[in-house]
């Protein structure tokens, strides 16, 4: 991918979605902030992105503090030597649902998933998690602070699926509810900038 340059004052972000986790491989069950390390693949595709990422000079790399995503981001940043850990970019809480898959949660409590499918901007996530609203705050707080300590500057930020997908939607002004209909698969790199006339321009998506 080709750095791109402007004369507004502007931040290029680099977003990356961690590698395959052994729950990712086992059903997709959810992770969630449960802490879940990487597989044999999701290493490899970490490395992947390292090749992707080979030609980009990174001002600054962050990551989230949960495993997969730091050791993603150690990978893929080609041994970056000053790799920020921040925890307003751990994934979603989804309380009970962690460690099952959708179909195991839904028949625990259909009407749960239900309200969240419905209205997760107010609705806790697993019954004890973080409702939509929780995760955009603390990772649109998360942003606005790299607007301002990096601007007119590039970095690369590796979290998690949820997170990306409920930041994202909301940026583009996109119903909450609507976030699965952007997809964030392992190890793939989304290219936005902030501080554009648009305040937000997505430039690519889902990149591998």
């Amino acid at each position: 991918m080709k750095k791109l340059t402007s004369q507004n004052k502007m931040l290029q972000v680099y977003l990356l979605r961690h590698g395959e986790t052994f729950w990712n491989a086992d059903g997709n069950r959810y992770c969630g902030a449960t802490d879940v390390g990487l597989t044999e693949k999701g290493i490899q595709q970490a490395y992947q992105a390292a090749d992707l990422l080979k030609n980009i000079k990174f001002d600054a790399v962050y990551t989230s503090p949960l495993q997969r995503a730091h050791n993603t981001a150690t990978i893929a940043s080609g041994n970056y030597a000053a790799i920020q850990v921040d925890k307003r970019l751990t994934e979603a809480a989804f309380g009970d649902w962690e460690g099952k898959t959708r179909s195991q949660f839904i028949s625990e409590n259909p009407g749960l998933w239900k309200e969240w499918s419905e209205n997760p901007d107010e609705t806790r996530a697993g019954n004890c998690g973080e409702t939509a609203m929780e995760v955009v705050s603390r990772v649109d707080d998360f942003f606005q602070d790299m607007s301002k300590k990096h601007a007119n500057e590039t970095i690369l930020v590796v979290a998690h699926n949820a997170v990306n997908r409920f930041y994202m939607a909301y940026k583009l002004g996109m119903p909450l509810k609507n976030y699965r209909r952007l997809v964030q698969e392992n190890a793939s790199l989304t290219l936005f900038e902030l501080g554009t006339e648009e305040d937000f321009s997505l430039l690519k998506l889902n990149c591998r």
